[in-house]
């Protein structure tokens, strides 16, 4: 069979409670997903594969239209998040107009959280729920071959009268060493780059799946709680095959890559005696490192560390049961500066319970972390999360919007935010305060300016800077 994996345009995209200027300079990063699906089936069977990334390749629709139709698919499939899922199903609009015979497969955390309200919208055909590596091949050799979709797992359909069926949930895949590398050849690697690093191409890289922690706020439904991870030599095998492409800098996209030090310590020890001549930086939290850990991972080339620290206030940071201290993030920064990388942090605003008081608290903080880069939103309930559930219980949500989205994806819709104490409006306007205040100090603007290396960095942030200068307090949500 021919499969088309879509990663499709993202003109229509909700961009939740976040500032334009987060959305505009983040680059863009490959559709791993994709790219592990595409090189198991190209591994594992006679399948014919072939993915497109329209993001990266700035594709309109038009220009989308005549890629499917260029491949003719027997089925397509489609990454599918909420806050994409307008594109998602305008994709999928496309290719049954093209061919009303190809099958329409979404996968992706969006059909986990609402596999009822998202099978029953006219365009789709399947959903695969969770990991698709495994699944995705059991479920196209039962379709070429005519065999029995009930025993495909993690599979969701409807029947020739509108029955909707669901198969058992396939197990976590436990061996993440079996999996071949994501098929990079298959999307433009020169498209993808970052704010953080000067040079391109740059690539993700996921050494991990699962979240052990138990923030209030987070979600990751298709991956689960459990803590599942590549070994050391996996990891760095990738690696080297990245940089016989010309890749050389990368971001490790774990949600938290530092859950195991010795496993870090272990990928550094390799890099360094492999003596790959590369970059990194990773995500990870306050209380998984220490400068023992952070100086070995200087040395096997790491620049800087992602902290999620949320607020600075201790009283929010319990309610959302982050399990750090404001004290912590002042630490391990300074840590991590002491060891000569940077330090990149995200903060919230407008979370349950918090004061004005609380947000001075962390405005505060975020300076006094002495950050390179602060990312500040304004908190945005997603759908799923303990954080969602308890505004709905408690009435702060008033109406389950993002269920009704996911029954009607319209054009209008205004992601929620938590309405405790503050307008959306007034959210706003203390957002850019934030962000001004952070980037807009002489001694914050000469460092940036002093650590550019490169024409291309300075044009990215220099446009970068002049849109935190000219910040919109008005601005839409969405």
């Amino acid at each position: 069979m021919k499969l088309l994996l879509i990663n499709p345009p993202s003109e229509n995209e909700i961009v939740g409670n976040n500032p334009e200027i987060i959305e505009s300079e983040r680059g863009y990063s490959p559709p791993l997903g994709l790219l592990y699906i595409a090189a198991y089936l190209r591994k594992n069977s006679s399948h014919e594969i072939a993915v497109i990334d329209a993001p990266a390749e700035r594709m309109s629709y038009s220009q989308l239209e005549k890629q499917i139709a260029s491949f003719a698919p027997d089925v397509a499939g489609i990454t599918a998040m909420t806050f994409t899922i307008r594109d998602v199903l305008k994709t999928a609009a496309i290719v049954k107009k093209l061919n009303k015979n190809i099958k329409c497969v979404l996968g992706g955390p969006h059909v986990f959280i609402y596999p009822d309200e998202t099978i029953r919208l006219p365009q789709i055909d399947f959903l695969i729920l969770g990991e698709g590596e495994y699944v995705f091949k059991e479920f196209l050799d039962a379709l070429e071959n005519g065999g029995d979709l009930s025993k495909v797992p993690s599979l969701v359909y409807k029947k020739s009268n509108g029955e909707v069926l669901k198969t058992p949930l396939a197990p976590m895949i436990e061996d993440l060493d079996a999996l071949p590398h994501p098929d990079r050849t298959m999307t433009p690697i020169e498209r993808y780059s970052s704010l953080i690093f000067s040079r391109t191409p740059v690539t993700t890289v996921f050494t991990s799946r699962g979240c052990p922690y138990g923030c209030k706020f987070c979600l990751r439904p298709h991956l689960g709680k459990k803590f599942r991870f590549r070994s050391a030599e996996n990891v760095v095998s990738e690696l080297e095959e990245c940089v016989k492409m010309g890749i050389r800098d990368f971001l490790f996209y774990d949600d938290t890559f530092t859950v195991i030090k010795k496993r870090v310590s272990d990928i550094c020890d390799l890099i360094i005696n492999k003596k790959l001549d590369i970059r990194w930086d990773c995500r990870a939290r306050v209380d998984t490192v220490n400068e023992e850990i952070l100086v070995k991972m200087k040395e096997a080339g790491c620049i800087g560390l992602h902290y999620g620290i949320e607020s600075g206030s201790l009283r929010v940071l319990e309610n959302i049961n982050k399990g750090i201290t404001p004290q912590q993030a002042r630490d391990v920064c300074a840590l991590t500066r002491k060891t000569g990388m940077k330090v990149l942090t995200y903060f919230m605003i407008g979370l349950p319970g918090e004061t004005m008081a609380d947000m001075e608290e962390t405005f505060r903080l975020m300076k006094r972390v002495k950050a390179d880069y602060a990312h500040v939103t304004i908190f945005t309930p997603f759908p799923g999360t303990e954080l969602y559930r308890d505004g709905l219980a408690s009435g702060i949500i008033k109406k389950d919007c993002w269920r009704e989205f996911a029954e009607n994806p319209e054009d209008d819709f205004v992601p929620p935010h938590w309405g405790e104490y503050f307008t959306r409006e007034e959210l706003q306007e203390l957002l850019v305060k934030a962000y001004q205040g952070f980037y807009l100090r002489p001694a914050r603007i000469a460092s940036i300016l002093f650590n550019i290396r490169t024409p291309g960095e300075f044009f990215r942030k220099a446009r970068a800077g002049l849109k935190v200068m000219f910040m919109k307090k008005d601005r839409s949500a969405a």
